[in-house]
């Protein structure tokens, strides 16, 4: 028999079991059972999630806020707004599918802005937070008060709390040492004015050279730009807001509680003061005094056992939800 014959007999002989292996039955019994495994496995996933999504859907009932627009008080001028939130039904569904387990603790929010923000209402001062935001913040104007400064740094840092300190041009310029103390712990800068004059009494152009000395200043010193300005001594009128809002970008701070802490009051009177005012978006007035030294860890104790998260300014009048606890 030839090489030519072998391989061809070898050719027929393949071809005729391929064709009865693919028309044996208990293969094509085995195709079919894979390809209804197939169907069912796949029919039953989308069952789940559809009756997923659907438990979901009910866990969004009572859980999703609206958002709350800014607005101008007649007492507290301008009131930040809150952002609502909405469960993302999608992200949701995904997360629980691949963690394997259906909570509504694993819901995904996403924040929803409100309608009109602070930055909308104009050249309006700010003495407040949102009312439904759960912060507040121990904000600290510093002038004079060195001898107490590490101290008041290590209560914050004890507490992990970084606040905002508004800087007088002036102390900057003579204790800038200082001033890099309070930014490398990771607090934040504001401006308060450069000699600490009564704002509103000021001519327009000594308006622009107690703020803009200021940033000047603490812009050459600590290489920061900041964009909240505390009048002194609360002492302000509509042309240092709008100065301050058209010509520098700054919003004018005020406060909601005040420690009277100059007046060297005891810590209990303080405390005592205080926390009967302490509620969501509450900015508190302090200065680097021995009374504040005194009752500052007090009042972050306190603040938290109330649910309220100490922070910075620009934290508590944002719009921005806080992270759960």
């Amino acid at each position: 028999m030839t090489n030519r014959t072998r391989k061809l007999l070898f050719i027929v002989i393949y071809g005729a079991a391929l064709i009865v292996l693919l028309n044996f039955q208990p293969i094509h019994q085995y195709i079919s059972t894979i390809k209804n495994v197939q169907v069912v496995n796949g029919d039953r996933n989308e069952n789940e999630k559809a009756r997923l999504r659907a438990q979901i859907e009910k866990w969004k009932e009572g859980r999703e806020e609206q958002p709350i627009d800014a607005v101008v008080d007649q007492t507290w001028k301008a009131i930040p707004g809150y952002n609502g939130r909405v469960v993302d039904v999608e992200e949701s569904l995904n997360k629980m599918l691949a963690a394997g387990v259906s909570s509504p603790d694993l819901l995904v929010y996403k924040e929803v802005p409100p309608a009109v923000s602070l930055e909308q209402l104009g050249a309006q001062p700010i003495y407040r937070g949102n009312p439904n935001k759960p912060a507040i913040s121990f904000m600290i104007n510093v002038a004079w008060g060195n001898e107490y400064l590490d101290s008041i740094l290590n209560t914050l840092d004890k507490h992990n709390v970084k606040t905002t300190f508004f800087l007088d041009g002036s102390w900057v310029k003579r204790y800038p040492e200082e001033a890099k103390k309070i930014m490398a712990r990771g607090h934040e800068i504001g401006n308060h004015a450069y000699s600490h004059p009564d704002m509103n009494t000021l001519g327009t152009q000594r308006i622009h050279q107690e703020i803009s000395r200021t940033q000047d200043v603490i812009f050459k010193t600590l290489e920061v730009k900041p964009s909240l300005f505390a009048p002194p001594s609360g002492a302000f009128d509509q042309r240092v807001v709008e100065i301050a809002h058209s010509s520098y970008q700054m919003k004018t701070i005020l406060w909601t509680a005040d420690t009277i802490d100059w007046q060297k009051p005891s810590p209990a009177y303080v405390i005592n003061k205080i926390s009967r005012k302490m509620e969501n978006g509450v900015l508190v007035l302090m200065h680097p005094t021995s009374t504040s030294e005194a009752s500052l860890d007090q009042l972050l104790t306190i603040a938290k056992k109330k649910g309220l998260q100490p922070s910075t300014v620009s934290e508590v009048i944002s719009s921005r939800r806080l992270p759960p606890p």
